[in-house]
């Protein structure tokens, strides 16, 4: 009832909010509004003037930079004014558009179909396109524009008014932030200072506790890349980090004990990719991590030739949410047997949902035999070969990104992160996603259908 009450509530309020339209025609402002319609026309004209088709792309690019400075000094609620005016008053011409179509339409099957889409691709063009490419005319104009998307993004789901500059955003980033453009480099201990404190800032899968952490992730047994771009220097838009091993790692313990030996690398014949991060939340929905493993693959088997197998060791963020919601009908799919050995174990006659997640709060005292155990990794393999989105793709985020760039399903590992963040999100699991490089296509393939890709021991936990 509260759910439908703040729904009704954010309905009201979004139908009284005034488009900038609006306000631009008005004489006062509301206490609602950041910038009063003076300075809100104002800022227009400013806008209007970056893109201005009449200059140059330099005297567009000098304009926006103008605007940047005025943007640094500005409050959120200042900024998301601006946003919406490159939003609401920026669009396409329905007008051109609407006739661009209906020529396309007439020149069907003529010779002059394909002029008539030229001219309907250009009718789509919005001189919002314009105005953001002026914005990277400008030195910094692309950190300004990918840091402005990143403090966007989280508004959106309160703001659609916003969703049309982020979509052009988006598009625009998919340009310029295509693989092609991209450098592989490697980060080793050498690398400048400020590269590594961006590695400890942005590492997001098992943080970094000290420069002693990070020198063993950069040791000279270990391997660490990252995409770079040049309008953005010094800055890694994604990092993976790599272990070479003599065989596929079960435990994330020894790979971060700083205290461990070396590995021999002649001896190495697996490498685990063990953490992937990407460090600009503007670049939501640009995709680096199947060209980045693909590339560090390639780069891997210059310099390592006897490496034969490249898999990770990822973590399982969404399954103790899943568990949580789903324990009661897993249950209930449980044949007799299988829920009087557990009903035994946790003892209680009655065996119920909370009784047994109650039993998980202590997995490390779970020893080899215990049903709960058993349980636990039979749900947490359905939970990575069954669990689907609407359209069809893994639900977990990291099961989705592996399994979409071809990987399989290969291993879950027992107590594979046994740290409070670990035992938080997947109750200790880790598994390995093996990248069999001559069965990525077919693995995609598979996915496409609604099929996970899974190895045999993975599919016979299915059933406990």
């Amino acid at each position: 009832m509260n759910n439908e009450a703040d729904t009704s509530l954010e309905a009201t309020l979004s139908r009284q909010l005034r488009t900038t339209r609006e306000r631009l025609g008005a004489m006062l402002g509301r206490s609602d509004e950041a910038l009063p319609p003076r300075v809100l026309r104002r800022t227009l004209r400013e806008l209007q003037n970056v893109a201005d088709p009449t200059v140059s792309d330099v005297e567009g690019g000098r304009r926006a930079a103008g605007v940047a400075r005025w943007y640094a000094s500005a409050t959120p609620e200042q900024r998301q004014d601006c946003w919406l005016l490159m939003s609401e008053q920026f669009p396409p011409d329905p007008t051109a558009i609407q006739a661009a179509h209906a020529a396309y339409d007439a020149a069907r099957n003529t010779d002059e179909e394909a002029r008539a889409e030229v001219r309907l691709r250009k009718a789509f063009a919005s001189p919002r396109t314009r105005l953001l490419q002026r914005f990277a005319a400008f030195p910094d104009g692309v950190r300004f524009l990918v840091d402005m998307r990143a403090e966007l993004l989280p508004r959106l789901k309160q703001e659609k008014r916003l969703l049309a500059l982020d979509a052009e955003l988006e598009d625009l980033f998919s340009t310029w932030f295509d693989v092609g453009f991209l450098e592989l480099r490697r980060i080793d201990w050498h690398s400048p200072a400020s590269l590594i404190e961006k590695l400890i800032k942005y590492e997001a899968v098992h943080d970094v506790r000290s420069w002693a952490d990070a020198k063993n992730r950069l040791d000279e047994d270990r391997r660490c890349y990252g995409f770079f771009h040049p309008r953005l220097p010094g800055e890694p838009l994604i990092f993976v980090e790599v272990a070479l091993l003599k065989s596929m790692a079960g435990s994330i313990t020894p790979l971060l004990d700083e205290e461990a030996e070396a590995a021999d690398l002649d001896k190495a014949t697996t490498a685990i990719f063990y953490s992937i991060s990407n460090t600009q939340p503007g670049l939501r929905g640009v995709s680096f991590g199947d060209s980045l493993i693909k590339r560090v693959v390639e780069a891997l088997q210059h310099e390592f030739p006897q490496l034969k197998v490249f898999a990770t060791l990822s973590p399982i963020p969404g399954l103790r949410g899943w568990l949580g919601k789903q324990a009661g009908a897993l249950l209930q799919d449980l044949p007799p047997r299988a829920r009087q050995a557990l009903a035994r174990e946790v003892g209680e006659a009655e065996l119920t949902a909370p009784v047994l997640l109650k039993a998980l709060d202590d997995v490390p005292a779970l020893g080899e035999k215990s049903a709960v155990r058993r349980w636990l990794l039979s749900s947490a393999a359905r939970y990575l070969a069954r669990e689907l989105t609407p359209d069809g793709r893994p639900l977990d985020a990291v099961a989705r990104f592996h399994l979409g760039n071809g990987a399989r399903v290969e291993r879950l590992n027992w107590l594979g992160d046994p740290s409070p963040k670990g035992l938080r999100q997947s109750y200790g699991l880790m598994v390995n996603y093996l990248y069999d490089l001559k069965r990525l296509d077919r693995h995609r393939a598979l996915l496409a259908q609604g099929k996970v890709p899974l190895s045999s021991a993975v599919e016979s936990l299915q059933d406990g």
